[in-house]
């Protein structure tokens, strides 16, 4: 006698909790994201699962004869929609091209999938899947649906092209991902909700799973990527400052009563003058290192010194007269030249060449710098910055003077830093981004179309 619908709906949800229960077996880290959706049949689903973030739809009948030819199949899908959830998918499709984003997600989902070493979700090689994460990886270390999705942008693939990766990587219907009837509340709060998920599934790998060899790792990876808030790296250079007098009239410390009163009993004498100095933060000492490994690219270190001047120059940081010191590096010092005035910085940033291509050792540039200290170059040297990939040899001691290390993507977890070290992950949109604010600001001082791109 055949199922009617009513009890194929059910035993979907029956293989749903069935999955959900094995999953959870092999993967206690993400207990509370497994049970975070509720399941709901659908009959406008158009494969076997979608989700809006909330619920997890389903056809019963698909889901059942799934299950039929493949148990693990239902696991790595339902597995699928829970990190494409977990990783913020669905609220970062807005304004991107949807065909590209949708298989950026899937092909970045798909790829930790492949990596968990769990008989509960065995595929086999798949060679088309293979040769396009390995290709991926030329450009970056952690395969991320935003750093696929660019490169996917910039290999304009023809229609035949993207449906042959399309048809090996789709696993669930994303057509519920445009909704947005709740408002952009709602939405806020489903986000804030899968970022809370995913910041304990995070704290549960790095405490628990992260050095068992099972995959747990290439879950972590992607994890932290999606917990990373927005960069400001406008902001983040300010923490370099230190509080010096310059002049200028401080409205915070100038009394506007006694003065209009003055004006009013006298005609043309206010009773006090505004102070003629204030106290600001500026720049005055500052080291910018740069990592001239082969793992570096000199466009990309050019693009990073164009943003780091235009923020600079646009925020009123520095005096007129710096003291910058830029230094090249790969497993010695390369090059150590003296920036004096912001003119003379974009001077050499126009005219840069990248020295070096050996293997990456940071402790030279400590001890450099600590010479530099010892002799006298410095006054109030507040800190350092260290553009890199991450990978190389940190030093044991920690250096009198702040020092972050700014890094163009996510390092693989094998990159141990120095727990001393500021880490600031700048991807190339928060550069783009941070720049354009800061030309934004200024006045005719920067030509944003003039900056060199990657």
């Amino acid at each position: 006698m055949a199922e009617t619908p009513r009890d194929l709906s059910a035993i979907g949800g029956e293989i749903l909790n069935a999955s959900r229960n094995e999953l959870y077996m092999n993967l206690p880290y993400m207990d509370a994201a497994l049970c975070a959706l509720r399941f709901v049949p659908g009959s406008e689903v158009t494969l076997s699962l979608a989700t809006d973030g909330e619920q997890l739809y389903y056809d019963g009948a698909w889901l059942s004869d799934r299950y039929l030819r493949s148990r693990t199949a239902v696991n790595r899908s339902y597995l699928h929609v829970i990190l494409h959830c977990m990783l913020r998918h669905l609220g970062k499709k807005r304004g991107k091209v949807p065909q590209l984003w949708d298989l950026a997600c899937d092909a970045a989902v798909e790829s930790i999938l492949d990596e968990l070493d769990y008989p509960c979700l065995a595929e086999g090689t798949v060679p088309m899947k293979q040769k396009f994460w390995g290709e991926c990886r030329r450009d970056m270390k952690v395969l991320t649906a935003e750093g696929i999705y660019r490169r996917l942008l910039r290999l304009g693939l023809s229609e035949y092209e993207l449906a042959q990766l399309q048809r090996r990587f789709l696993a669930d219907d994303h057509g519920l991902w445009d909704r947005q009837e709740e408002g952009q509340d709602q939405n806020q709060r489903q986000d804030q909700k899968w970022k809370d998920l995913a910041e304990k599934t995070q704290t549960g790998l790095e405490t628990v799973l992260s050095d068992k060899g099972t995959g747990g790792e290439a879950v972590l990876e992607q994890v932290r990527v999606a917990v990373r808030d927005d960069v400001d790296y406008r902001a983040f250079l300010r923490r370099f400052a230190t509080p010096r007098e310059v002049l200028a009239v401080d409205g915070d410390a100038f009394d506007y009563i006694f003065y209009t009163y003055g004006l009013q009993l006298y005609g043309n004498m206010p009773l006090v003058e505004p102070p003629e100095t204030k106290e600001e933060k500026r720049i005055e000492d500052f080291v910018i290192a740069v990592d001239t490994s082969m793992s570096t690219s000199g466009q990309l270190v050019r693009r990073f010194l164009a943003c780091t001047y235009a923020i600079l120059r646009s925020t009123g940081t520095f005096t007129r007269k710096v003291n910058i010191r830029i230094l090249q590096c790969d497993d010695r010092i390369r090059s150590d030249v003296r920036i004096q005035d912001l003119e003379e910085l974009r001077d050499y940033m126009d005219h840069f060449a990248l020295i070096g291509g050996s293997a990456t050792d940071f402790r030279p540039v400590f001890q450099h710098v600590d010479q530099l200290i010892r002799q006298g170059a410095f006054t109030s040297l507040r800190g350092l910055i260290y553009f890199t990939d991450g990978m190389g040899i940190y030093p044991q001691k920690r250096p009198p003077y702040d020092v972050a290390f700014v890094l163009l993507q996510e390092p693989p977890l094998s990159v141990k830093m120095p727990p001393w070290a500021i880490r600031l992950v700048l991807e190339e949109p928060d550069l783009e981004r941070a720049a354009r604010q800061a030309a934004e600001a200024m006045e005719d001082e920067i030509d944003w179309e003039e900056l060199p791109r990657s």
